[in-house]
């Protein structure tokens, strides 16, 4: 029999957070999408499908999120627009490109950073299996 400080310590290991479970829920929602359309359409099309998902499933969602941001005391308006944020926790960057480069990792990365969200997903539909085009990213 393990020890009891052995035992909880497999017991922290094992629990999730609650971005952790949402993360599995919109990979689950995005896999859903994937299955039905497969690869080879524009990111707009599964962009419209997975907010149908999302709707679906009840998860609150927000599209084409202006993100302002400042330079040298000025306003810069509409700098960027983060493809979704669900559930006002995760960010999520859309793709349907060949393959995903570290450029998309570090634009979500900025996303995170300029918006104080500490999780993102970085989703390709432009896959075969949806599984190999999803990247998690955390500040």
């Amino acid at each position: 029999m393990p020890d009891q400080k052995t035992h909880h310590r497999g017991t922290e290991t094992q629990r999730k957070t609650e971005n952790d479970l949402l993360s599995e829920q919109v990979i689950g929602a995005a896999i859903e999408v994937h299955k039905h359309l497969g690869p080879g359409l524009l990111e707009s099309a599964y962009e419209s499908c997975l907010c149908h998902e999302l709707y679906l499933r009840k998860l609150s969602f927000k599209r084409q999120v202006c993100l302002d941001i400042e330079y040298k005391g000025v306003k810069v308006e509409s700098a960027y627009r983060l493809d979704l944020v669900v559930e006002d926790s995760l960010v999520l960057e859309l793709k349907a490109i060949e393959s995903l480069l570290p450029v998309h990792t570090a634009q979500l990365l900025t996303y995170l950073r300029l918006t104080g969200y500490k999780t993102g997903l970085l989703i390709n539909f432009m896959v075969p299996v949806l599984k190999s085009g999803i990247k998690r990213v955390s500040l």
